[in-house]
C-alpha cells in the first residue's frame, strides 16, 4: 500500500497514538455495542463509489443521521467490482472511503467497514476467499490506526458455496490477516446461512480472540417483511400482508431469547445488523413491525443497524429530502430523541 493512500486514512479526524500497530483506545467489544446503540445501514447502492460527484448521500446526510439519534453506520461495501486484476482496490474508490470514514467519525458516528459482496461470495467461494483475503489486507493496513469507532464486517450473510463449514475457515483466516495490523480492533462476525440466527452454533469463532462481535440478521416472517420484493421469488407476487398480532411480537421475543442464550453461553456481545420490512408492505404494520424488533433487541442490550437509510426499506426519503416520519419514529421514538 502506498503511502499517499495510507496517508489519506489515517490523517486529520483519523490520527491516534499507536501501540504496536493498533489504535491506543480500542474497545471492549461489549462496551463497543453499547457506544454503537442504533445505527442504519447506509450507501450500498450509491453512485459515489463509481462517480464521487454523483453521490446521493452528502455531509449533510451524516449530520442529519447523528441529530436524529443515530450512533452508527454499517457501510455496505461492495468492493470487488472496484479491484484491479491483481485484486488491488482502485485509489478512486479508497478516496471515497476515506471521506465517507472521516465524515461519520466527524459526526460522533461509529462506521462499520461491512465487506457486502455476498451474492458473488456466495456464487463463488474460492475466487472470494483470494479476492476477501485482499480486499482485508489492503483496509486493515489503511485503517490500522484509526480509532475505535471504525470497526471491520468481514463479509455479510455468507450463503450458499460458503456453508458453515467453508465461511468458519475463510473467516477464521480473513481474521488471522486483520489481525496481523489490528490485533484489538473489534471484528464483526456472523454465522453461514444468510447470517441466520440458528446457524449461530455451527460459527466457529476462534477462543483465544475476545476483540469479535457477533452479527445476526433478522426478517421473520418473509412473507410480511419481503412482500413485493422482485428479487424474492417466494415474496415478489404478495402484498397487503399485515404483521402485529400477540403471536407475531412473541415470536420476535421468542426467536431473541435464542440468540441471547447463545450469547450469554459463549460469552459474545450481538450486533443485529439487519432488520426491517421492505416499503411495499402496510406503513402501519410496518411501523410496528420496525418499533418491537428495535425494542425487543435494545432490552437485551444489543445494538442494532436497521436496513437501510434511504434504498428500499428506506428511512429517508430522498424525492422528499425528509425522514419516512413512521419509520423514523418506529426507529427512535420522539421521546429517545437527543
Amino acid at each position: 500500500m502506498t503511502s499517499s493512500l495510507r496517508f489519506l486514512a489515517i490523517a486529520g479526524l483519523l490520527a491516534c497514538a499507536p501501540v504496536a500497530g493498533n489504535c491506543a483506545a480500542q474497545l471492549d467489544p461489549s462496551a463497543q455495542v453499547e457506544k454503537m446503540g442504533r445505527g442504519l445501514n447506509i450507501l450500498g447502492y450509491d453512485p459515489l463509489w463509481d462517480d464521487f460527484a454523483k453521490a446521493r448521500i452528502h455531509e449533510r446526510h451524516f449530520q442529519i443521521i447523528h441529530e436524529a439519534g443515530f450512533h452508527t453506520l454499517r457501510v455496505n461495501l461492495m468492493a470487488f467490482d472496484h479491484m484491479d486484476a491483481q485484486n488491488r482496490l482502485d485509489p478512486a474508490w479508497l478516496k471515497a472511503l476515506d471521506w465517507v470514514v472521516k465524515t461519520a467519525v466527524a459526526n460522533d458516528l461509529i462506521v462499520i467497514l461491512d465487506e457486502h459482496d455476498y451474492n458473488f461470495c456466495g456464487e463463488h467461494a474460492d475466487v472470494c476467499r483470494t479476492k476477501l483475503l485482499a480486499f482485508w489486507q489492503q483496509v486493515a493496513e489503511i485503517y490500522k490506526d484509526a480509532p475505535a469507532s471504525v470497526v471491520f464486517e468481514i463479509l455479510n450473510e455468507p450463503n450458499s458455496q460458503l456453508n458453515a463449514d467453508r465461511w468458519n475457515a475463510l473467516m477464521n483466516e480473513t481474521l488471522m490477516a486483520i489481525r496481523i495490523s489490528n490485533s484489538t480492533r473489534n471484528v464483526v462476525i456472523g454465522p453461514a446461512y444468510w447470517n441466520a440466527m440458528y446457524a449461530l452454533d455451527k460459527l466457529a469463532l476462534p477462543e483465544n480472540d475476545q476483540h469479535i462481535i457477533v452479527t445476526v440478521h433478522y426478517y421473520a416472517p418473509m412473507a410480511f417483511t419481503h412482500q413485493g420484493a422482485s428479487w424474492s421469488k417466494m415474496t415478489a407476487q404478495l402484498s397487503d400482508v399485515k404483521w402485529g398480532t400477540d403471536a407475531d411480537k412473541q415470536r420476535v421475543v421468542d426467536d431473541f431469547a435464542f440468540v441471547q442464550r447463545w450469547s450469554k453461553a459463549h460469552n459474545r456481545p450481538i450486533l443485529l445488523g439487519e432488520f426491517g420490512a421492505y416499503d411495499k408492505g402496510p406503513m402501519e404494520s410496518r411501523a410496528l413491525y420496525t418499533s418491537c424488533v428495535a425494542r425487543a433487541a435494545e432490552a437485551l442490550g444489543w445494538a442494532w443497524t436497521y436496513f437501510q437509510f434511504d434504498i428500499n426499506f428506506l428511512a429517508w426519503d430522498m424525492d422528499k429530502d425528509a425522514w419516512v416520519e413512521p419509520i423514523r419514529k418506529a426507529l427512535i421514538p420522539d421521546s429517545a430523541k437527543p
